[in-house]
């Protein structure tokens, strides 16, 4: 594949178009986006090479397409694209629900040439401008290809985001919107709605609001995720949410049951077998309600890179609790995650860090 095709140019697609121009310099990217600068910038970067002002025949010669929009626009898009498809054009989207898009190539007979695409990783700003070619690297690339997609158009497309630094997985398209059902999208209803019980709860004095700690904030810091993406994400995958949501309600009202008849043995195990299994999580140095020190850091995908910076903190004498790679970064910036032992030791590296050029990400608290 040469000839690689944008419809939509943000964060995740600028991001990607960045990292073939790095990695394969010869190849040609032809974008469409509803904002023209965004492209002419682009273009003036030498990441884009042709410029669109409309989806039409322009696509025709592409290799693969990225349907980069918000999902229910790359439903819109995939349809509105059709006509320009060539022989061998496939499609791909990055929306982080995956059915709607696998019905709506299933309803265009496009089956033959789709394979869904989720790449786990993010940032806190969006936009073409914050677009980087690193964001993929050593992120978790999910791919959700149809049954009528040749393996080896899969195994094409494995090979070039593996050559992006991305570690791509291959999913059913039902498969994956189950498990961030479970990973992402309820953890948010929960965190929102411990805010907003909170919230209604506080009226009056505000103390919860004034007392609330780090405990607090941890589980509750996804609740500052942009609404518009969450509602959408809610009416697209409602089905697993629900499943997913009446079970943990259950889990719930088990929970109260044990407190309300003081079975101290039982709610010992509840938190043991939480505690133990949170703790078995790749990367996990401890509960999740426990305060964390941590950072997370933009480094160069390159032999040294991770030593660079544990030789310079260590060479100031800020200690260490835990360092490694963050393979899921949907809604974190960086991809090191460094932690430490107390809130002076961070905010030191911090400031070193970035006087030494690093891009470094705090948690929103």
């Amino acid at each position: 594949m040469e000839h690689f095709g944008f419809i939509g140019f943000g964060l995740i697609g600028g991001s990607i178009a960045r990292a073939l121009k790095k990695n394969f310099p010869a190849c040609r990217i032809t974008a469409y986006n509803r904002h023209i600068e965004v492209l002419e910038q682009a273009k003036a970067d030498g990441i884009v090479d042709v410029v669109l002002q409309e989806i039409g025949p322009a696509f025709s010669d592409c290799d693969l397409i990225f349907l980069c929009a918000p999902v229910e626009t790359n439903n819109e898009n995939l349809l509105r694209v059709k006509p320009y498809l060539g022989a061998n054009t496939v499609l791909t989207d990055v929306g982080s629900v995956k059915t709607p898009i696998h019905q709506a190539a299933a309803k265009a007979g496009l089956e033959g040439r789709f394979i869904g695409g989720h790449p786990m990783a993010g940032s806190e700003r969006i936009g073409y401008a914050a677009a980087k070619d690193s964001l993929l690297q050593n992120a978790y690339y999910i791919l959700t290809p149809t049954e009528q997609i040749p393996q080896k158009t899969v195994e094409e497309m494995r090979d070039i985001l593996s050559a992006l630094g991305a570690l791509p997985l291959i999913l059913s398209y039902e498969e994956h919107d189950r498990i961030v059902a479970g990973i992402s999208h309820l953890p948010h209803v929960v965190a929102a709605s411990l805010v907003n019980l909170v919230r209604t709860a506080d009226q009056g004095s505000g103390m919860m609001k004034q007392v609330a700690a780090g405990g607090f904030k941890d589980i509750t810091r996804i609740a500052s995720s942009s609404p518009e993406m969450w509602e959408q994400i809610c009416l697209t995958n409602g089905e697993n949410i629900k499943e997913l949501l009446d079970l943990y309600i259950r889990s719930l009202e088990q929970a109260r049951e044990l407190i309300d008849r003081k079975e101290g043995d039982r709610i010992y195990s509840f938190f043991d077998e939480a505690r133990t299994y949170r703790n078995s999580f790749v990367g996990s140095a401890s509960g999740p309600i426990l305060r964390h020190f941590d950072l997370t850091v933009d480094i160069a995908d390159e032999p040294g890179a991770l030593a660079a910076i544990a030789t310079l903190l260590a060479l100031a004498s800020i200690s260490i609790k835990n360092i490694g790679i963050l393979h899921n970064r949907e809604y974190l910036g960086g991809d090191l995650r460094v932690e430490f032992y107390d809130e002076e030791s961070k905010e030191k590296a911090a400031a070193l860090l970035t006087a030494r050029g690093y891009e470094v990400h705090r948690r929103a608290e």
